[in-house]
């Protein structure tokens, strides 16, 4: 059986506006919840509650998301920012200096 070598480098990762496209959705699913709600009867009688929790639960992991790609977004413009050099360099000394 032959390895298999790729012919040809793997694209660059589309960047765009990930901060928006997570709040978008977050509030996607959170509008999705408050339309399920008035029909909470309903969906318990068919035995289908998760579909009402399953939406809370996608705005509460979208808020966690929120906050995880702001910090993300927040810390690659502060490596641009700090000037050229390789990428994941210290700009300082990381532990204890002695000396």
């Amino acid at each position: 059986m032959e390895k298999w070598i790729p012919e040809h480098e793997a694209p660059e990762p589309l960047e765009g506006p990930v901060v928006a496209t997570i709040t978008g959705g977050t509030i996607l699913w959170f509008v999705l919840f408050l339309v399920q709600l008035p029909f909470y009867g309903w969906f318990d009688d068919r035995g289908r509650t998760w579909w009402v929790w399953t939406c809370l639960a996608g705005a509460g992991l979208g808020l966690i998301g929120i906050w995880y790609v702001r910090k993300r977004d927040a810390a690659i413009k502060r490596d641009a920012a700090s000037g050229p050099g390789e990428p994941g360099e210290p700009d300082e000394p990381v532990g204890p200096v002695t000396g």
